[in-house]
Formats: C-alpha cells, structure tokens, sequence
C-alpha cells in the first residue's frame, strides 16, 4: 500500500522545520523497511496568500481529502492582513476532517533544564466545541457583542463529543500505564462540565482495568505545578486543555519540546503546539523536536489505523532516534544546551534512524 501525506509548510519557521521532520520521516521509513509514503507539498499560510490571494486557497481541503494525514506547520495568523481571504486555516482544517482528539505529550529529559524530571504526560483535548468561537457552531461565531458594553462567548459541550474523547483517553491509558485524570468546574459549570464528567463516568465503566480520577480545573493545575510524575493521561474538554498542555510543557522545557496530534477517525494531522517564532524565522536556530515529535505520532497514528507493523515499526524508529540525540547528542539546538542549526539536529536524528 502507498500512503499520501500532504504537507504544508506553515509561517515563520515553518519552512525550517517542516522539511527536516520529512527527512527524518524519510530516514525511519526507510530503516523499517516499511511501505512507500509520498509526502505532497500543499500550499498554505502567508506564502499562499502572497502567491494566490488566499492563506487557504480554494481546492485545498478536496487536495487534503485524497490523502491518509497531514503535517502542518506553525501558523501565524495573528500577523494575517485584515482580509476575509486571510483565514486562520488550521481549526478550519480540524473542523472539516472532523479532527476532535488532540494529543499533547509533555516529556521530560535529564539533559534539558526544566523544573521537573520524571514526567510523561498525555493531555487528551476535545478539539471541535468548547469555547473556542471558530469551530463551536455550524455557522457564525460562538462568540458576539450586542452593543459596545456587553460581550459575550456561548461555550458548546455535548455528550456525543464528550463520549468520543473519553474513549480516546482510556484506550490511550491501557497503552500506558492505566490512569485518567478528568479535568472540570462542574462545581460552577454545573450543566456543561457536569454533562462531560456524567459522560466520562459512563465510558469508564467500559475499562475497569483503567483508574480513574477527576480534579477541578484550577486545584489541578496547582497539582500539575507541584507533582507532574503522579500524572498518566489528562483528559480535558477544549479550553482546559488548550491552558493545561501549555502549562505542562513549561514544566519539561518549553514549547520546543511539545508535539502535538490532531486526530479523528479518517484522518490526523501533525501539528506542534508552538507557535511560528517569527523573531527567529531564517535564522537556522529552531528547535526542530516538536515538528519531528509530531510527525512520529502521525506515523504512529497510521499504523494503528491500517494495522500496519512497518509503519509503526518506522515511528518507534524515529522516537528512538530523536530522544537519544536529545539525551546524549552534541549536535542539538541552542535551547537544547547546544550549538547546531536546525537542519544539523535534524540530520543527526536522520543519521540515527538510518542506524
């Protein structure tokens, strides 16, 4: 079988980073000896608007339905002309595709200063309600101002996407060490956070070898500060999500180390969680990990899909390969500790996969 991922470069960074998590794609596909992958550039973000007139030209989203996945590059929409063609095209690309599960993993590592060692968490975010005003309707905005003294945001929780991502946050834990923490309000938002938590007690019920625990959204975020390592899956509606996987990736080194999966039942898309760094776009200094992270959950993701060994035999490959340049190799980027450009990490963590 061949495999189609399409590719697209994003803003500021973008174009340096993207590329090197193909290559070192590339490179662990071919050590697993695994089936073809074609990677299929997609214009998108400020470079398609220059070159068309539109930051997600038409046709794109049918360009995106022939493939298995997409990577996208970081977008930075707030740098966007006020022009109604100059869209923030990802959380349409989530909508579209029906990308309701985001996997955010924070992990720590002994080389890279932090101020916790010992963590590996997964927050698991509802991606397509919640308050987020672009993707909570069907049409308009989830948020609105009447007049010039009243604004207002229509939060959206329903039970069926509450069931879908509870499901994903079990199946995760049985993959890991068996725990879900559930995050909420529902003290305050006794309807919408207590239709989640009703919900998630509900699928639990479906995994009795599976623990789980609930926190208050501002007591947990006190307990992720303090104690990160007592965590396994965190599983959040869209807002609390969007903040608690932010806050647990300062607690392992920032950003740089925060990759990012947007997934549904057709299709995901490898998606960092950082930002497009134009203060240090075509410099050669970005950290390269979160891009590659990204992509390696993607061939993960496919290989769970299609029940394909070699795919994810490949995606072992490649997290191997990236978590001991990170652990031990010289050639790493300068929020790393080291000195090496971006293309350098990058080719490190290719070379490994190659063994």
């Amino acid at each position: 079988m061949t495999y189609t991922i399409a590719v697209m470069e994003g803003d500021g960074i973008g174009p340096e980073i993207v590329p090197e998590a193909v290559r070192v794609a590339e490179a662990a596909l071919a050590a697993a000896e695994g089936p073809r992958v074609e990677f299929v550039p997609v214009p998108l973000g400020m470079s398609a608007y220059t070159e068309s007139g539109h930051t997600l030209p038409p046709g794109t989203l049918e360009r995106l339905a022939e493939t298995d996945g997409f990577v996208l590059g970081p977008i930075g929409h707030a740098a966007y002309p006020d022009d109604e063609r100059a869209v923030n095209p990802h959380p349409i690309i989530r909508r579209h595709f029906d990308l309701y599960a985001n996997h955010r993993p924070a992990r720590s590592f002994a080389r890279v200063p932090s101020l916790h060692q010992d963590v590996d968490v997964l927050v698991l975010r509802e991606n397509n309600e919640g308050f987020q005003p672009d993707r909570n309707m069907m049409r308009g905005s989830g948020e609105f101002q009447p007049n010039e003294h009243n604004a207002f945001s229509v939060r959206v929780i329903s039970r069926r996407q509450s069931e879908r991502i509870a499901h994903r946050a079990f199946e995760a834990a049985r993959a890991r060490r068996g725990h879900v923490t559930a995050i909420h309000k529902r003290s305050v938002f006794a309807l919408t956070d207590g239709l989640f938590m009703d919900t998630v007690e509900e699928v639990a019920r479906e995994y009795p070898d599976v623990r789980l625990d609930d926190h208050q959204v501002d007591t947990f975020a006190l307990h992720l500060a303090m104690r990160p390592q007592e965590y396994d899956v965190v599983l959040c509606t869209n807002m609390y999500g969007d903040i608690l996987s932010d806050l647990a990736a300062g607690l392992v080194g920032g950003l740089g180390l925060a990759p990012g999966l947007s997934a549904g039942d057709r299709w995901a898309m490898a998606q960092a969680t950082h930002g497009s760094a134009p203060d240090i776009a075509g410099r050669g200094v970005a950290d390269p990990y979160a891009m590659i992270a990204s992509t390696r959950m993607l061939l993960e993701w496919l290989g769970a899909r299609y029940e394909d060994a070699a795919l994810t035999r490949a995606a072992r490959i490649m997290e191997e390969a990236t978590v001991e340049t990170v652990e031990r190799d010289p050639h790493v980027t300068p929020d790393l500790g080291g000195g090496a450009s971006t293309s350098r990490m990058a080719a490190a963590i290719a070379d490994r996969c190659a063994g």
